[in-house]
């Protein structure tokens, strides 16, 4: 591909994103309440978010949930506690030896309480030095680990449910610190994201502007510990795993993954800037919910309630791959990888 054609190509690329945004804005609707089911298809059909302020102020996790009632419910039961250094699971690190890598995070299996104590301590002891604990299984683990809890929140989203018809996919519980940040990544699935306990911070990014959010296909690997015992029967206990060192340890046989390489803290001023595409910002508090269309990227930090945690659940809808939108993005994200690998191969 000749320089010309691969300027074109670049060009074609930002007039999609231009017009795109002429047409559609920078913004999200903001409902006072759920939309009927044929409402909703109507954002899904135009693959647009909105947010329902308090749409979820009525469900008995917003009402009840507090520290001592999570512990009382879990009881002894043992949890999957998502562990790295500074909170970025799931994204791209440059190991030691400058090679950057898609990291997932160290796991363990430990009782809920000790979890939740931790992520209190941390929050109230201002702690940015030890490593950080999240609760981030994507596996329907609020039907699952935390199914003493599932009893609190709806068993899914009626208009979603109508529209779509069929049932989640997914149910799943976030609970972390404010030091918990998740990389920018897109999703195949309608989501309905509704706060529980503090506030989460999104940055939203349209489809129609993947050619613009740096992708590379980069090598995974997984954070462990030095003088762990890594994932098994008789795990390194939650005081231990704090202050041990996490090493970057590359995945044997990994295929590589398609990563979004913006730098979390300046998604919106690069892209603006550099791009002129327009990430949206979104704040979720206590009872809120969000429609996040399938296939938009999306980075989220969060800021801790009054007990020093953040609680959130999202159901996660299968997207319809039919139609006109997964085979337009897929075909947007290869053409900016193309080009991309034409660019490193400049002299």
């Amino acid at each position: 591909m000749a320089a010309s054609s691969v300027l074109a190509v670049q060009n074609a690329l930002q007039d999609l994103v231009t017009t795109y945004h002429e047409l559609n804005g920078a913004h999200v609707d903001e409902l006072d309440e759920e939309p009927s089911a044929l409402e909703f298809m109507r954002y899904v059909a135009r693959n647009r978010p909105f947010v329902v302020r308090k749409g979820a102020s009525g469900w008995a996790a917003v009402q009840r949930w507090d520290c001592r009632y999570l512990v009382d419910k879990m009881k002894d039961r043992n949890v999957n506690v998502a562990i790295t250094p500074h909170g970025n699971a799931d994204a791209v690190v440059t190991a030691p030896d400058g090679v950057r890598y898609f990291v997932k995070p160290y796991e363990v299996e430990e009782p809920f309480a000790d979890f939740l104590a931790e992520v209190r301590r941390q929050e109230r002891d201002g702690d940015v030095t030890s490593n950080v604990m999240y609760a981030q299984t994507q596996n329907d683990n609020l039907r699952g680990e935390y199914s003493e809890l599932f009893e609190d929140v709806e068993q899914d989203i009626s208009c979603a449910r109508i529209a779509l018809e069929q049932q989640p996919d997914a149910i799943n519980l976030w609970i972390g610190n404010s030091r918990s940040v998740t990389a920018l990544h897109r999703d195949n699935y309608e989501n309905i994201y509704c706060q529980v306990i503090g506030q989460k911070h999104f940055t939203l990014v349209s489809p129609v502007e993947t050619g613009h959010i740096d992708e590379q296909c980069l090598p995974s690997a997984t954070y462990m510990s030095s003088g762990s015992k890594g994932n098994s029967e008789t795990p390194d206990s939650l005081p231990e795993v704090r202050q041990e060192q996490l090493v970057i340890t590359p995945d044997k046989d990994s295929v590589p993954v398609p990563c979004a390489t913006l730098d979390v803290n300046r998604i919106e001023q690069d892209m603006q800037e550099i791009h002129h595409c327009r990430p949206i910002r979104v704040t979720l508090g206590p009872g809120d919910m969000l429609y996040l269309p399938a296939l938009w990227y999306h980075t989220v930090s969060q800021t801790c309630g009054d007990e020093g945690i953040c609680c959130a659940v999202n159901y996660w809808y299968d997207m319809d791959f039919g139609g006109f939108l997964y085979s337009s993005s897929a075909f947007i994200r290869a053409v900016a990888l193309a080009v991309a690998q034409k660019d490193e191969q400049r002299p």
